[in-house]
């Protein structure tokens, strides 16, 4: 499979003073998908304008066509099952089946307090998203569900006409650690990772490099356990959280001996940043555009 190229759109933008050229610049560069982030307010970010996710894929998916879109990642940290599933049956029908859902464990930021909740432990939010998963994917699939578990309940919940994608539009299961591998190789379409955040700071390029080579092959491993065969799955890389940070996007020759490298090990898609002047995701717009148009065909 050829490597795709997609990019990651910061909701941070007000909708008529930039959001939407934005979506339809992505669509026009060619990206495979625009994914934006699916969190009540991010890092930095914090204190400044931070627009929803589903609102602002409904938007996107007016504004384009052809060009997939998704969240990446969503998780439990502030999202119920049931009502998840609502949005998403109407956002794929708005997009005439194009949207795919990231989903993952979440983390210990603003979204995991902004509802007065104590921030969950690492074994919490594996267990929550071990049962979030699957009822979500019942909730996508069947027209009525009813469901008790530890952390969600459904009670006859309807989800009719279901999915313009069938069965269900595509999970991209975020996970490093065993549990999220499982649901990845048994639930998920794709899997997503961002490397190894233990080498962020203090790792090489070449050691992120031999981390993801053995993420991979834990995942091959996990599926092949499962009965199932991981190559049937997209592997996702979004980038920008490994040693090498945005040195791939400083030049086009930088970011094809990236993509190359990362490509031999089994990726089949690259997400990056569209450019946040002043912001960890600072670049240059004429080196990223010349990225997104030419990369791919040096690497065919």
């Amino acid at each position: 499979m050829s490597l795709r190229l997609s990019t990651v759109i910061l909701p941070y933008l007000r909708w008529h003073e930039g959001g939407r050229d934005t979506w339809q610049r992505a669509k026009q560069l060619g990206f495979h998908t625009a994914f934006t982030y699916d969190h009540l307010s991010w890092r930095t970010f914090r204190d400044g304008p931070w627009f929803g996710a589903v609102p602002t894929l409904t938007a996107a998916a007016a504004v384009t066509d052809h060009l997939r879109l998704g969240t990446l990642v969503t998780s439990p940290n502030f999202r119920h099952p049931v009502t998840l599933a609502k949005e998403l049956i109407s956002l794929d029908d708005i997009s005439g089946g194009r949207i795919t859902l990231g989903v993952g464990a979440g983390g210990t930021g603003f979204d995991a307090t902004a509802l007065g909740q104590e921030p969950w432990t690492p074994r919490e939010r594996a267990d929550r998203l071990a049962e979030f998963v699957p009822l979500l994917d019942r909730l996508l699939t069947e027209d009525s569900v009813s469901y008790e578990g530890d952390y969600y309940s459904a009670h006859e919940a309807r989800n009719i006409p279901g999915c313009v994608q069938r069965p269900r539009l595509p999970f991209a299961v975020a996970a490093t650690g065993p549990r999220g591998m499982r649901l990845a190789a048994r639930y998920g379409q794709a899997w997503v990772t961002t490397g190894d955040p233990k080498l962020f700071e203090t790792g090489t390029p070449e050691q992120s490099v031999q981390a993801m080579r053995g993420q991979v092959e834990r995942l091959a491993d996990t599926a092949a356990a499962l009965g199932h065969d991981a190559a049937r799955l997209d592997k996702i890389l979004l980038t920008g959280f490994t040693p090498d940070r945005g040195r791939p996007l400083e030049s086009l020759d930088a970011f094809v001996d990236f993509a190359g490298r990362h490509a031999e090990l089994g990726f089949t898609d690259l997400v990056v940043h569209w450019p946040i002047p002043d912001s960890d995701f600072a670049a240059d717009e004429k080196v990223f555009e010349r990225i997104a148009m030419e990369a791919l065909a040096q690497l065919a």
